[in-house]
């Protein structure tokens, strides 16, 4: 189950980041390029989780360090695909678990959701784009 967990929510960062790279490439701004992509996974979060004020301010931080750590691991050209692959998990299960120490029981159970909504490779995602199945 956690595999399933790492790769929903990996899914769910790498849509909410291939939508800030096409933004980012006409941006001279490099902080607000940084930015855009935890904003639109915050706020697609905030609508599908029904987050508080408080919440979003939680989650704000997690989804950066995610952020800015699984671009680290993407930028990283040492690595095979195969290899960054396994090093965005941790990044990945570091922030779902620190999401979930704040969200509402029902929260958590629409969190799952998604996730397996996104897993399963589903065309309602959070983005309106259609999602490619993941291969195993």
């Amino acid at each position: 189950m956690n595999r399933l967990r790492l790769l929903a929510v990996g899914t769910v960062l790498m849509f909410a980041l291939s939508a800030a790279a096409q933004q980012t490439t006409t941006s001279p701004d490099a902080h607000a390029a940084a930015v855009a992509p935890v904003e639109q996974h915050l706020k697609m979060l905030s609508e599908k989780l029904s987050l508080t004020a408080d919440q979003q301010d939680k989650a704000r931080p997690i989804l950066q360090e995610m952020h800015n750590g699984s671009q680290k691991i993407a930028d990283d050209q040492s690595l095979t695909p195969d290899q960054r692959e396994a090093a965005m998990g941790p990044v990945f299960m570091k922030a779902d678990k620190a999401v979930r120490e704040f969200l509402t029981d029902d929260q958590k159970k629409k969190l799952d959701d998604l996730e397996a909504q996104m897993h399963s490779g589903s065309h309602d995602n959070p983005h309106g784009t259609t999602a490619a199945p993941q291969q195993n």
